[in-house]
């Protein structure tokens, strides 16, 4: 599948918010954090730091954010619910960090994920990030176990 990336529009975070995962994966819904979700749905807030992304179709198939920190690239991705699963996380990934490295040159790429998320920690470690840190997050009106991740040796293709 082709990737493609362009600023995020309100009518696409207007879409992405009503995303909903199955099971588990509802942790990641952008309802579940009200802070997400106005980061989200607000302009303002969420500046040019988050970006569609849309296949060959033109159809609107995930989101990517990026925080970027003295050199230090903080990576937020998230691919439409009926996509997950299906084999399309490393390359989505793999774009992701491609435009990233582009756009911002940073010294290393970082990204937070969900301990319980051991799909998205196989994808992460195969494209190429190492686990850096444990830690426990306030978020989703509980506090969970997160895991730091950083980009090491660039991106494994």
């Amino acid at each position: 599948m082709q990737f493609y990336i362009e600023p995020l529009d309100q009518s696409n975070a207007e879409k992405i918010a009503s995303w909903h995962y199955e099971d588990e994966y509802a942790f990641y819904d952008p309802e579940a954090d009200p802070e997400d979700l106005a980061e989200l749905l607000n302009p303002a807030l969420r500046g040019e730091s988050m970006f569609a992304v849309r296949d060959g179709a033109g159809e609107l198939v995930g989101f990517f954010a990026f925080q970027n920190k003295e050199g230090v690239v903080i990576f937020g991705l998230g691919l439409h619910p009926d996509l997950t699963g299906k084999g399309l996380g490393a390359d989505f990934v793999r774009v992701g960090l491609v435009f990233a490295q582009s756009r911002f040159s940073p010294k290393t790429i970082q990204l937070h994920v969900a301990a319980f998320n051991k799909r998205a920690i196989k994808v992460y470690k195969r494209v190429g990030f190492r686990e850096v840190e444990h830690y426990m997050n306030r978020t989703n009106g509980g506090e969970f176990d997160f895991i730091r991740m950083e980009l090491i040796d660039g991106l494994n293709q």
